[in-house]
């Protein structure tokens, strides 16, 4: 009898299939023998993962963390830092936030492409898309937004307002992350900033824009207030800070 249109033909596998297979498996096996199977949340974060890079990242960037007692314990918020290019100011901020709040800090930014995009999303990634922020906000997350990152240290970059939306619809808060880096050192700084409340009660885009320029100058207010070296050369306080 000829199979259906809908029968599934099987195929025999080929023998040297079978042997990448098994050798694959043999690799493996103590992997995962220690390493859960489904060890990722609902957003595709993996705290194994996050658990076994923490010390590594430990031994690039020593962060102090403070201004905690401004974040909510339980809701959401959406915590936007300054960055500073080639930094990788979100990873270390989230990382270290994360560790010291004792909750997850997901981070925005990460690329849709592989090998990174599903890297970064096991370590707490979102794609850089309203929708997405906004799903891990009603789910009382804290989500890390950076700024345009620019050359200067202590310089905040513009904020995406289309990202600051998501936060308006899910009624959490906003909070600025002051953050510091060294080029050449470990030293690094996040300090949370006070909850940034709109001047005005205003809907449509224009809000938003009002909204992200108003963190931009609460955050840049902060890292005025961090001193240290300001000779106005940019590559000088690039090397300079930590």
């Amino acid at each position: 009898m000829s199979p259906s249109t809908g029968d599934l033909i099987q195929f025999p596998r080929r023998a040297a299939g079978r042997v990448v297979d098994t050798v694959g498996s043999t690799i493996t096996a103590p992997v995962r023998a220690i390493w859960p199977v489904h060890s990722v949340d609902d957003f595709g974060r993996d705290p194994h993962l996050i658990g076994a890079v923490t010390p590594l990242a430990k031994l690039r960037w020593d962060v102090t963390v403070g201004g905690l007692e401004h974040l909510p314990h339980r809701k959401g918020a959406l915590l936007v830092c300054n960055s500073r290019r080639w930094s990788l100011t979100p990873i270390y901020a989230a990382l270290a936030l994360s560790e010291a709040c004792g909750r997850p800090v997901r981070f925005v930014g990460r690329p849709d492409i592989a090998p990174f995009g599903p890297l970064l999303r096991r370590l707490g990634g979102l794609l850089a898309q309203p929708a997405d922020v906004l799903g891990a906000l009603r789910h009382d997350e804290l989500v890390l937004l950076p700024t345009e990152p620019t050359a200067h240290p202590r310089h905040a970059g513009a904020v995406a307002h289309r990202l600051l939306g998501p936060a308006v619809e899910a009624g959490v808060g906003i909070y600025p992350v002051a953050t510091m880096s060294s080029a050449l050192g470990r030293t690094a700084r996040a300090e949370v900033g006070a909850h940034v409340r709109p001047r005005h009660s205003r809907r449509g885009p224009l809000a938003e824009v009002e909204l992200a320029e108003q963190v931009q100058h609460h955050l840049q207010r902060m890292l005025d207030g961090f001193g240290g070296v300001q000779t106005g050369v940019a590559p000088l306080d690039w090397l300079a800070e930590g």
